[in-house]
């Protein structure tokens, strides 16, 4: 069958309605993955808004640019909003975007579940943000410590929109990262054994087991939370018999697991930029991903080094310590991998290089001073001060922004069709770099000036004033940093050069088909030969692998194939959903059903269950559509 023939049957079948209409019901990964990056992009202007109010209110001795009240609200979203509106967010948009191009599949395994998440993601985000219409945001920090949180010292609605966003948001992630799961055990091109899915891939999928383990105990502790501030219950409160540091356990089990569901796939970004700009195959494969594995399970013993100081025994100390020594060795393992390959390879300094460069220098900066606070005695000592703030902010920033911005470099030619300005790359980088730096390094000397975190204001003359304005100015040069990339971005979608299908001559298979992807994806689902198919494989040209190497059209139907899990042998033909509004409406009723918890309202609540109810009726009513539609 002649491959424009091809081409124009899978565009009939797998083409979605243009207009409001197909913006609403879109199941499609690729444009899901684009609308996770533009809203965690958004997210990320809105938490940098809020830092630079920080930094302002902290640039010299008592000022008062912000009261302590909207102080503790803007702090407090500032780190929910990057941790979980801003980094998940936006990697889980590479990834939707990516994964099934990088593994030969047509659509994620759920496509719908794909869109509710994201819809669920957009609804929780505004659900949260919109607390500062009536200036009652979360105002206890994104780590919520009761009794600070309890309704004795927290009587508003502050705390409700924050445990109430976090569940709902929670319902996002928990179908995402297992929509991620079955989609690369499942969905791979023939072909692509587990010893050739790339590393990319591999951080996605340690990210989403590690979503799925973790993300109960955040979700329980929330609940537990929102019982005892609405019915008097008693799992935290002291006076009730409870624990506040049950909670600090709850949230911890998370919390540290969620360092490496941010870090793990931007470590997968790191991977997948080096071969290409080095010029060479990755060095040390097989250690990286048993590497990124190994963070991923080790990271589940650590929580409790967020604890040290609160009068735990010491032999449950000293296990604590001891993992948390040990978890920076595969971290280690993947950097020296990542300098063998830039030793090993012609490495070319372009504005994905960069990145990857800044990376690798702010991360190593945070990975040392991560081990140094798994010693017991120096984490008693600096807990609470400046110098974590500077240790969170070195790795997260170096371990999710850089590669990020990377990324952004790297796959938006792939994504758009359209080239980005190198020299506004550059200037974007060199800010980005510096600010970074001279925003977050005073901050460890200010860590052990003694200065400590969580606190709006401070006294004139103990030597913090210079350090906090090198690092207000730094603030604001790393926001012009980010908001040169963001003009390079819409100035490229106006008038960037045509970007080619591969114009980097990338190894995976995302540069084997056009730029951007068709909505199939691939015009025949390839079979795949080697690690760097799209290096090794002059067949997969264009996305159409001939049939007689091993293509496969599929143009029977809106279907596609399921593969085994360990060798990736052909297993079934898949018939995939059609495009549906119904995700949307779903999430439209489940937002009816929060806020109508929100304000403690029966009769919104029974109007929220009644349409989430019917919202899952019209999503599971059979169709009688033909596969051809």
């Amino acid at each position: 069958m002649a491959t424009s023939l091809v081409a124009e049957q899978l565009h009939a079948i797998w083409h979605e309605r243009p207009g409001l209409a197909g913006w609403a019901s879109t199941v499609d990964h690729k444009r899901i993955g684009k609308r996770y990056l533009h809203t965690g992009m958004l997210f990320l202007v809105l938490g940098g808004l809020e830092s630079m109010l920080i930094r302002a209110q902290l640039a010299d001795a008592q000022l008062e640019i912000l009261d302590p009240e909207t102080y503790n609200q803007i702090f407090t979203m500032h780190g929910i909003t990057m941790m979980f509106l801003f980094a998940m967010p936006v990697l889980s948009g590479f990834g939707n975007y990516f994964v099934p191009l990088m593994i030969g599949a047509r659509d994620m395994a759920f496509p719908r579940l794909n869109a509710f998440g994201y819809w669920v993601f957009l609804a929780s985000g505004i659900f949260m943000y919109s607390s500062f219409l009536i200036g009652q945001a979360p105002n206890a920090g994104w780590f919520n410590y009761p009794p600070l949180a309890d309704r004795d010292f927290a009587p508003g609605l502050n705390i409700d929109y924050y445990t109430l966003g976090l569940i709902f948001m929670g319902i996002s992630t928990t179908g995402g990262a297992i929509n991620f799961i079955v989609t690369i055990l499942k969905m791979r091109a023939p072909g692509m054994t587990l010893n050739r899915i790339p590393i990319f891939v591999w951080g996605e999928l340690a990210m989403s087991f590690q979503i799925v383990f973790a993300l109960p105990a955040l979700t329980l502790a929330n609940v537990m939370l929102e019982l005892e501030r609405r019915f008097g219950f008693h799992f935290f409160g002291e006076a009730g018999g409870g624990d506040p540091l049950l909670w600090q356990h709850l949230f911890w089990i998370f919390g540290h697991p969620e360092v490496y569901i941010i870090a793990l796939p931007a470590f997968g970004i790191v991977s997948a930029i080096l071969p290409t700009w080095s010029r060479r195959r990755i060095v040390g494969y097989t250690w990286i991903v048993v590497a990124e594995l190994s963070t991923a399970l080790i990271g589940f013993g650590v929580w409790v080094h967020h604890m040290f100081a609160t009068g735990l025994p010491q032999i449950t100390l000293s296990f604590i310590s001891l993992a948390s020594f040990m978890v920076a060795i595969p971290s280690g393992v993947q950097v020296f991998a990542w300098l063998a390959t830039l030793v090993a390879g012609r490495p070319v300094l372009r504005t994905p290089m960069l990145y990857v460069l800044g990376f690798i220098a702010t991360f190593v900066i945070g990975g040392v001073t991560g081990v140094m606070f798994a010693a017991i005695p120096l984490d008693q000592q600096l807990h609470d001060s400046m110098f974590v703030v500077a240790h969170l902010h070195y790795v997260l920033v170096g371990g999710a922004l850089f590669p990020i911005f990377g990324a952004l470099y790297h796959w938006l030619p792939k994504m758009t069709g359209r080239m980005l300005s190198e020299r506004l790359g550059k200037i974007s980088f060199w800010l980005t770099f510096i600010g970074f730096n001279l925003s977050m390094f005073p901050l460890h000397i200010l860590g052990l000036l003694g200065q400590p975190r969580r606190t709006y204001t401070y006294q004139e003359g103990l030597g913090w004033e210079p350090y906090n304005l090198i690092s207000t100015i730094g603030t604001f040069i790393l926001a012009a940093g980010l908001l040169t990339t963001f003009y390079n971005w819409y100035m490229s979608l106006r008038r960037g050069e045509p970007a080619g299908n591969d114009p980097w001559r990338g190894e995976t298979l995302e540069w084997a088909t056009t730029s951007p992807p068709p909505h199939h994806n691939f015009d025949h689902i390839p079979t795949v030969r080697s690690r760097e198919p799209a290096w090794d494989q002059p067949d997969l040209a264009d996305g159409a692998q001939p049939i007689e190497q091993g293509g496969h059209p599929l143009t029977e139907g809106h279907i596609t194939l399921s593969t085994s899990v360990l060798d990736a042998r052909p297993q079934a033909v898949v018939h995939m959903p059609h495009s549906t509004p119904w995700p949307l409406y779903l999430t439209i009723a489940m937002t009816i059903l929060f806020t109508g918890m929100l304000v403690s309202s029966i009769l919104i609540v029974a109007l929220g269950g009644v349409t989430t109810t019917g919202a899952l009726f019209g999503w599971f009513w059979p169709r009688r559509e033909t596969q051809e539609t």
